[in-house]
């Protein structure tokens, strides 16, 4: 039975009943003791693998609670466009890319943000045109909610000036009725629609690429999703299932289901929690809404800069029917809400679901609500009341401090309130809603105690009230995601009989100055009792 002795460490260990403790043991997998350094290595038999952390800070290892695996894995051999800088920084990526690329093959890219450009204007298939008039282009904007398109791929995709707009989905028009070449939430879907899917074999082998990053990064878990129509729901997860089975499956997966699979997944008889440690069903997830950063989030009041208020991307009717559909059957649902229409509409229907069903729904997890991004005080009290757990990604304020002023003005002191929700009780679990940001933890973490971005501004932070304490970051990454998947009995504490995951830092994060956070360098990764990263 494998064993493995940490000692002269900082424990970090969420765990009550070992404050203090400066080692730990593990054993099979599993934290087998924790406690002091002499008590510890009491227990290590002659020539045991026993590693000095140099007094140096342990947390649990890390669960992103809200990560696009699949989206990532295979974006790592896209073209790169976060960080941005100009539409013209845009256009010299996509050339550089186009000169690189065989004649007449799709270009894909990810991660663009017009909101940081000195013209914060969105793309058009105008500007991709003139540098790729023959290959097929489509770029993901960071929200993943948009996509720009050159003529060669609108082309291919038969989409035109007597294109229908699609249910939940717009195609932005010029003046004569042309496409302009954007395309909003389930109109992307014409395109993704002609696009050839990766193989599975590539798909493992950027998976096992993306594996590595993570473990560089502290993270031992992820609460992976689905994208809207799920479509890379079924290779994904068979691509997950062929790596579990070859012992190749690099962090602890508690993969959702698309909406659109919510039938199939009942007559199948699929429950969730139903897997392995590394493998598990999770929620089902559900769409209200879009995104704010392509103004369709749906929101109470009109957008400040372009008067409309979003779009719900279902009836609510329909959404109503959905939710009960799923919990009857024992499969939670977590719910994409970001405007607070949205968000107000859910929860209309959760309170009446919970009036209905009572204990008749009985599930391993709590129901959830994905982003919870722009909320009224009145509707915090609504979600606590429920207990419905709030799946947050605080890198994002950051990334979208900008935007929400130019969308909501003043409204946006309802934006990302981390601080009221946890004091009002709502269980947080958080994450990056990675390729949207950067998995960076220790990014998000810094977002969540500063609200500011890496170069200190703006001085003070974001709306600092909404601030949250590093311990309380912490718990989010850790205790969070487990107590949302329901698996706080196996995850989130440096506890005995917990699974052994845990992570070395290069500082003490619950000591330095908050600013320094963000810079944290992961020294060892241990997953399973085993040893997967050391710098």
């Amino acid at each position: 039975m494998a064993e493995l002795f940490l000692v002269n460490g900082k424990l970090y260990t969420q765990d009550p009943a070992y404050p203090h403790a400066t080692a730990v043991a593990v054993r099979g997998g599993r934290f087998w003791a924790v406690g002091t350094d002499d008590e510890i290595r009491a227990l290590a038999g002659p020539g045991a693998q026993i590693i000095d952390l140099a007094g140096q800070r342990v947390l649990p290892g890390l669960h992103d609670a809200h990560f696009h695996l699949h989206d990532w894995a295979l974006g790592l051999t896209r073209l790169a466009l976060a960080g941005t800088r100009s539409l013209d920084d845009l256009r010299q990526r996509l050339a550089q890319r186009v000169g690189q690329a065989a004649p007449g093959s799709w270009i894909l890219g990810q991660g663009w943000n017009e909101s940081y450009w000195p013209v914060p204007r969105l793309p058009t298939r105008t500007d991709l045109d003139d540098i790729a008039p023959h290959h097929p282009v489509a770029l993901w904007r960071s929200d993943l909610h948009l996509v720009v398109a050159n003529a060669e791929a609108l082309q291919q995709a038969g989409i035109g000036g007597s294109t229908p707009e699609p249910p939940g989905g717009v195609v932005d028009r010029d003046r004569s009725g042309a496409p302009t070449g954007v395309l909003r939430e389930r109109a992307i879907d014409l395109l993704t629609a002609i696009i050839s899917p990766p193989t599975e074999e590539e798909t493992a082998g950027a998976m096992r690429r993306g594996f590595s990053l993570l473990h560089g990064l502290g993270l031992t878990g992820l609460h992976d999703y689905r994208l809207m129509d799920g479509a890379d729901g079924p290779p994904a997860f068979r691509v997950y299932q062929r790596l579990r089975a070859t012992d190749a499956l690099g962090v602890r997966l508690w993969m959702q289901i698309s909406g659109a699979h919510l039938e199939e997944a009942i007559a199948l008889g699929l429950r969730t929690g139903f897997g392995d440690e590394y493998l598990r069903i999770g929620h089902v997830k559900l769409f209200a809404d879009g995104g704010q950063g392509a103004r369709t989030a749906w929101m109470l009041e009109p957008y400040e800069d372009t008067g409309g208020t979003g779009l719900p991307l279902v009836p609510m009717l329909e959404m109503a029917h959905a939710i009960e559909r799923a919990n009857l059957a024992g499969l939670s649902v977590a719910v994409h809400a970001i405007g607070d229409r949205a968000i107000r509409e859910i929860l209309s229907i959760l309170e009446g679901l919970a009036d209905r069903l009572g204990p008749s729904a009985r599930r391993q997890a709590p129901n959830r609500m994905e982003h919870v991004q722009n909320i009224r005080p009145e509707d915090v009290a609504r979600l606590a009341a429920l207990q419905i757990v709030a799946s947050v990604q605080p890198v994002h304020v950051v990334d979208d401090m900008v935007m929400v002023e130019q969308t909501l003005g003043p409204r946006g002191r309802f934006t990302y309130v981390f601080r009221d929700l946890l004091e009002a009780g709502v269980p947080l679990a958080l994450g990056s809603d990675c390729p949207v940001a950067d998995p960076n933890p220790w990014w998000g973490i810094h977002a969540a105690v500063t609200r500011q971005r890496r170069d200190g501004s703006p001085p003070g932070g974001w709306y600092p009230a909404q601030r949250l304490s590093v311990a309380e970051a912490v718990w989010g990454y850790t205790m969070g995601p487990a107590q949302a998947s329901g698996r706080s009995h196996l995850l989130g504490s440096i506890s005995p009989g917990k699974l052994a995951d845990l992570v070395v830092l290069d500082r003490d994060i619950l000591e330095v100055e908050p600013r320094e956070i963000a810079e944290t360098q992961v020294v060892m990764t241990v997953l399973d009792g085993r040893v997967v990263y050391r710098q």
